[in-house]
């Protein structure tokens, strides 16, 4: 069993408070070129803007162990991750940006929160009662994410509870990007004191909707913009994936992992087989896809488990859910600005675990529904946890 994190700072522990005008260190981390350099939380004041007449800004978080975790009530964004390696060293494994207009830019979702519907719709469109709605198409002919104005552009209502604990609301309109009834979204951001990051979404609406909310960090357990994420080891929960056609949505098969390159079932590293000459990997320019998990209860479980080794730094996904999807940064390509520290974002940089129900759920009547009736509520619960090996 891995060993809970023993958070310090070498310096010495320094408070913060959300949205603060001072730019914020926390300890400092030794390179390999043994120069040392401090890792910084982005200066709040870059966060600190009015966008469609609402108020902008930069929360941080932390817990009694001094871990460290930054969020942007624009598109619910986690901003950095601050935590020790192995040798003590502060080190932040979440891709981001210094400045709000890093999110702003077309960028590939760094960070955020992802709604009305994670993943993608097959030709932007389902039908729902017997009427077809109609949706952006904006990747490929297909909606991705919720489309282009979804919920990672938004704006939403914060309240910083204690110093460990953000929430974040908005209602999103009925026809707002094609999707049906006033969506009433809750989305609290909790740093606990076993070192996770929890996130609780809960939602309700007045018309029958496709729910499906996730969140779309991006890690690198070696530290953000330290090279590719090949080395990572990776077990996934999951005997099974969902097979995708050339436009990434799903065949509506589910295939077992076995004897495939997409068996994570026992500690593998992400880069030994991504080369492999699987056609899936073809279609995707590698992994890119939804992994059914083992237990699809509702019930908090273990999806997945993640080793940087250069670091030593563990992260373990739970979840509700009942998939996962492994995305192993393909469309990265080192041209994004307002990096943090200037950090270059290279081809399979980051990885992302979204827990999810499946994509194109609302025209795959065999998969688990996402449709979300009035009178219900749709409540889910995803966590981060960080430990050193």
């Amino acid at each position: 069993m891995k060993a809970n994190l023993l958070l310090f700072l070498a310096a010495g522990v320094i408070s913060f408070s959300a949205c603060n005008s001072s730019q914020q260190n926390t300890g400092t981390h030794s390179d390999s070129d043994s120069v040392s350099k401090q890792v910084m939380i982005p200066d709040s004041s870059n966060y600190q803007a009015t966008v469609d007449g609402k108020q902008v800004g930069l929360y941080v978080l932390k817990n009694q162990n001094n871990m460290q975790v930054a969020i942007t009530n624009f598109g619910g964004r986690i901003v950095s991750i601050l935590v020790p390696d192995k040798n003590g060293n502060i080190t932040d494994v979440a891709l981001g940006y210094d400045k709000l207009a890093g999110y702003q830019q077309t960028e590939p979702y760094l960070g955020a929160l992802i709604g009305r519907y994670g993943n993608r719709i097959g030709n932007a469109k389902f039908t729902l009662d017997g009427k077809t709605y109609k949706l952006p198409a904006n990747d490929n002919g297909q909606s991705l994410h919720g489309g282009p104005k979804g919920f990672h552009v938004q704006v939403w209502e914060a309240k910083k509870i204690n110093d460990y604990t953000l929430e974040l609301s908005r209602v999103s309109a009925d026809g707002e990007e094609g999707y049906p009834g006033n969506l009433t979204v809750k989305v609290v951001y909790s740093l606990t004191n076993d070192n996770a990051i929890k996130i609780d979404y809960t939602a309700t609406t007045d018309k029958a909707t496709p729910v499906n909310l996730t969140n779309h960090a991006y890690f690198n357990l070696n530290g953000q913009g330290n090279g590719d994420i090949n080395d990572h080891v990776l077990t996934i929960n999951a005997s099974k994936f969902t097979p995708v056609d050339k436009t990434l949505i799903p065949t509506g098969e589910v295939k077992d992992v076995e004897g495939t390159p997409f068996d994570f079932t026992k500690a593998t590293a992400i880069g030994a087989r991504v080369e492999t000459d699987d056609e899936q990997l073809k279609l995707a320019k590698g992994y890119d896809h939804n992994f059914v998990l083992t237990n699809s209860s509702t019930e908090l479980k273990q999806a997945a488990t993640v080793t940087g080794p250069k670091t030593g730094i563990t992260l373990e996904v739970l979840t509700t859910e009942p998939g996962i999807q492994f995305y192993g940064g393909n469309f990265l390509d080192g041209k994004l600005k307002d990096t943090k520290d200037g950090k270059t974002y290279d081809f399979r940089s980051g990885f992302c675990l979204e827990t999810q129900h499946y994509p194109d759920s609302p025209n795959k009547p065999a998969f688990p529904t996402t449709i979300l009736k009035p009178g219900a509520t749709y409540k889910t619960t995803t966590l981060y946890k960080f430990s050193v090996q």
